[in-house]
């Protein structure tokens, strides 16, 4: 049998259908920890797809789509598109997250700004550094660089 950390490790470089075959393959006492790992990465990356698709929809303060956005607006939409719950703020989406390392972060993690302990702003992780997310009032939803280290991860359940 394969250790969990080991698994782990070849999973986030093997992709979800790549993660399924190679459960296949290791045996039936790996398979149901594997199909979990390769539903949640498929969520996620679907999740991240609905986000890119409202590319250019409008900030709006308070909104939760399907036409305007405020930043966990736009997470709370992605995610319950994909069947996934999230609370309504920034923070408490945080609070109810898995929270992850940076070196741990995948696409379709959330991504958390914070000033101190208090989180300002949440985005939906692209890979190579960037987010999606819906900015400020007078943005739009848009693909953009993290600008700061003042960032923390989290996983969606």
């Amino acid at each position: 049998m394969i250790a969990p950390s080991a698994m782990s490790a070849v999973l986030s470089r093997l992709g979800a259908v790549s993660a399924l075959t190679a459960a296949a393959v290791a045996g039936p006492a790996v398979l149901p920890d594997m199909a979990q790992h390769a539903e949640a990465v498929t969520i996620r990356a679907k999740a991240l797809k609905v986000a890119a698709s409202k590319k250019g929809s409008p900030y709006r303060y308070g909104a939760t789509g399907p036409r305007s956005f405020d930043c966990s607006g736009l997470t709370l939409y992605s995610f319950k598109k994909v069947g996934r719950k999230l609370p309504r703020t920034a923070a408490a989406q945080y609070n109810s997250t898995r929270h992850i390392h940076r070196s741990d972060r995948t696409r379709g993690d959330l991504v958390f700004f914070h000033y101190g302990s208090s989180i300002y702003h949440v985005g939906i992780y692209a890979g190579h550094g960037r987010i999606w997310h819906s900015p400020k009032p007078g943005g739009r939803v848009r693909l953009e660089k993290i600008w700061t280290r003042s960032v923390w991860y989290g996983r969606v359940k």
